[in-house]
């Protein structure tokens, strides 16, 4: 894999992924010449992880960069791009990277109907924009997505993935979408699925339920990973109807925001325990039959 040439680099914006990603090119010896950005956290941010990066306007960013880093919202980027290219920001040979995960190269066309070569690259790691973000890149992937036919981009993409301490992992175009929304039930969904757990156990009078649960999660996530559907118990599994059914009350009356994602997690694991040999049929009927939404049956 041939390593890049030393280029300029331009981030848009610096945000928590486009900050730290800049801070990872500049470590790789690569030049941050500016980068965008308007608020407090993106001025602190840029201070910190790009120190003395003049911040400017995005398409003078564009305009000084051979490789513009574009890190911003999933509905942001397609504007922004039809944007740059419409003011000529955008110039044959530049490398203009995107970090959506949502997206692959075709969001990009515009910037490469001028002659740019178009990259996704999706760091597939939370970012607090802080330090450490560094080095959990060098325990992480990245996604690239090049055009097809084109395995020279492939190559630059892979190079720059490397560069920053990521292994890089090919995401072909028709596969985004599916991609990104398995990353996105899986992290995001498991943290809102966490931040709720240690709710519901400061409710019932317990102190740092941080420290109570990480072993536990912790075990669960690697188990799960290891060994599949194999590693599933409790009391869904396990086909304890009485257990399940007082989580349901007291889930009901004292955390009645939290009951509709326990019925349906319970039923997607009750269906994986069958589909697994876990649970029989009989079990797995009653359990559905349990967790049945209250809603569905009632009638407008």
């Amino acid at each position: 894999m041939n390593r890049p040439a030393r280029l300029a680099v331009g981030v848009v914006s610096a945000g928590r992924v486009g900050s730290v990603l800049g801070a990872a090119l500049a470590r790789a010896g690569h030049t941050v010449v500016a980068a965008s950005g308007l608020s407090a956290a993106s001025l602190n941010r840029a201070e910190r992880l790009l120190p003395g990066v003049p911040l400017l306007p995005p398409d003078e960013v564009v305009r000084r960069a051979d490789l513009v880093l574009l890190a911003l919202p999933d509905d942001a980027l397609p504007g922004m791009v039809r944007g740059l290219a419409a003011t000529e920001s955008v110039r044959p040979g530049q490398i203009v990277v995107h970090t959506s995960g949502a997206y692959g190269v075709d969001v990009l066309a515009p910037a490469t109907e001028v002659g740019a070569l178009p990259l996704a690259l999706h760091p597939v790691l939370t970012f607090t924009g802080r330090e450490e973000d560094l080095e959990r890149l060098a325990s992480g992937s990245i996604g690239v997505t090049a055009a097809a036919v084109d395995e020279a981009a492939w190559n630059v993409g892979e190079a720059l993935a490397v560069e920053m301490g990521a292994e890089p992992v090919r995401i072909p175009e028709p596969a985004r979408a599916l991609y990104h929304a398995a990353l996105a039930h899986g992290a995001n969904h498991l943290m809102t699925l966490v931040a709720d757990c240690a709710e519901i156990l400061r409710t019932a009078g317990i102190g740092q339920p941080e420290r109570l649960v990480a072993p536990l999660l912790s075990a669960a996530l690697d188990n799960s990973l290891r060994h599949g559907d194999r590693a599933l118990t409790g009391p869904v599994a396990r086909g304890d109807l009485g257990t399940v059914g007082k989580h349901l009350d007291v889930l009901s009356e004292q955390a009645p925001q939290v009951a509709p994602a326990y019925r349906a997690l319970a039923r997607r694991t009750a269906e994986r325990s069958r589909a697994a040999g876990l649970l029989g049929a009989a079990e797995a009927d009653a359990l559905t039959d349990l967790l049945a939404d209250p809603a569905e049956g009632q009638t407008p």
